[in-house]
This record gives C-alpha cells, sequence and structure tokens, in this order.
C-alpha cells in the first residue's frame, strides 16, 4: 500500500509539474514573432502607441476607405502585401506587425496587443473616411477587441474563435487551461458590443481551430449583423487560397 501511495504522490507531483510548465511556456506557445522584413511594393508607416512606434506596411495610402488587418501568431503580413494589393485595388490597406513582430520592439501579450491595435485604429481613422477591420486566427481577436470598443465600418473574421482559452482546451484537455491561461482573446463575450456588419470565414478542415470554436463565436454574433462562409475543402492555413475567397471579401465590403 506504501508503494501505491508513494506512486499516486509521484504522479501528482509529475502532473502539477507538467503544469507548470504549460503555465510558464504558455506565452512562446502562443506567439511566434516573425523577423523584420523590407518587402517593395507597400510604404512602412510607424503608428505610436504610447512610447512604442509600431510599423505598419500601407497601401494605397490616398484613398478614402481603409482596411486594417491583423494577421495570425506566426503570420508575417509583409508576405500579405501582394494578396492585399490584388484583392484590394479600391481600399487603402494597413498591414500590422504587432509589438515583438517584423522588427517592432515590446513583448505581445493581450492586452498590450489589443491596446496597439485600439491606437492604430484611431490614427488610421484620422487619415481616412471609413474603417474597416479584419483578423485572421489570433489575429480574429485582436480584431474584434477593436470592433467592440470602436465604430468599425465592418469586421471580417478569418478562421475565428470563441476564446483562446477554449482552443487551449482543445489542444491540452489534460491540464486545467481554464486556470492558466493568462491572454484569453475572450470574443465569444467582446462580439457582443459590436454593432458592425461581421463576416466569419470557417475553414471546415481547420486542426488548430477546431470547427465548434468557430461556431461557438459564430452563434453570438447578432442574427442581423452576421454573415458566414464555410470553406468545406480549407485547412487554417490554406482557406485564402480557396475559390471564391477573395470575391467574397470583396463582395461584403463593397454591399452598403
Amino acid at each position: 500500500m506504501k508503494w501505491i501511495a508513494l506512486a499516486g504522490l509521484v504522479a501528482l507531483a509529475l502532473y502539477a509539474i507538467m503544469c507548470c510548465v504549460l503555465y510558464v511556456m504558455q506565452d512562446r506557445l502562443l506567439y511566434f514573432p516573425t523577423p523584420e522584413a523590407r518587402p517593395g511594393g507597400a510604404t512602412a508607416v510607424l503608428i505610436h502607441s504610447g512610447e512604442l512606434a509600431l510599423k505598419v506596411w500601407q497601401l494605397h495610402g490616398s484613398l478614402p476607405a481603409a482596411l486594417i488587418y491583423f494577421g495570425g501568431n506566426a503570420e508575417d503580413v509583409a508576405a500579405k502585401i501582394p494578396e492585399f494589393a490584388a484583392v484590394f485595388p479600391d481600399r487603402a490597406v494597413y498591414l500590422v506587425h504587432y509589438r515583438g513582430y517584423g522588427g517592432n520592439a515590446g513583448t505581445p501579450s493581450e492586452k498590450l496587443l489589443v491596446t496597439d491595435a485600439q491606437a492604430i485604429y484611431d490614427d488610421v481613422t484620422n487619415r481616412h473616411e471609413r474603417v474597416a477591420v479584419m483578423g485572421r486566427s489570433l489575429g480574429s481577436g485582436v480584431a474584434t477587441a477593436v470592433a467592440a470598443t470602436r465604430p468599425v465600418e465592418k469586421l471580417i473574421l478569418v478562421t475565428p474563435y470563441d476564446s483562446i482559452t477554449q482552443v487551449a482546451a482543445d489542444h491540452y484537455g489534460w491540464a486545467p487551461v481554464r486556470w492558466l491561461v493568462k491572454d484569453s482573446y475572450d470574443s465569444v463575450r467582446r462580439i457582443k458590443a459590436v454593432h458592425a456588419p461581421v463576416l466569419a470565414l470557417i475553414a471546415a478542415r481547420d486542426d488548430v481551430v477546431l470547427r465548434p470554436r468557430s461556431e461557438a463565436l459564430v452563434a453570438a454574433i447578432p442574427a442581423p449583423l452576421r454573415h458566414v462562409k464555410i470553406f468545406h475543402d480549407a485547412t487554417h492555413n490554406d482557406i485564402n487560397l480557396q475559390p471564391g475567397y477573395r470575391e467574397l471579401l470583396r463582395e461584403f465590403l463593397a454591399a452598403p
């Protein structure tokens, strides 16, 4: 019996150690900063958030309507310049490097990324008549936070989730992630404060943000504002390559 009790204590200690490691390592599991890039075809604009100057890539800066894009947790938004130039020739586009990404100083966290995103939106609204916001994967949570606190024209969410806490629970079901996660990006709560039309684009074969996570968020969007498209052959990383994806984005933004 003593050996059984001892084995139980050892197992409990190992479990506690694994949970502690997960807690300590969570920032490295959530944020994957990209290196500095020097692409062509866009203008580097510095936008201040507090004392920090954030590099944002600007396309078609003289046009009256604008779109701000917040990318995924490992996405180099500079690589998206050709795609956005082709999809949105009639809009100014701002591709955001998070703090710690693309040569920007700072360390990412939910509080700071949301604060930065709000500052970027405020700056862009001084340059343009109308401003829509778009976020992909991690960026869908950032974009939703902006739309919940600012009068955006429209909101586009690509491979979105209800919360990072729920996403983590899908992948680390053995751990009490609801007690461990620091940056929850609770979009299902924030979406209730959004008053703009919302387009949610879901990848049916997504193995990063599982479909129930996207569907939980969609269910929380007020019905009059809700627009949803499921790409049945898409995975998390190739949804933007699916037939009809670009046309749907253009049509949504062009609609009155």
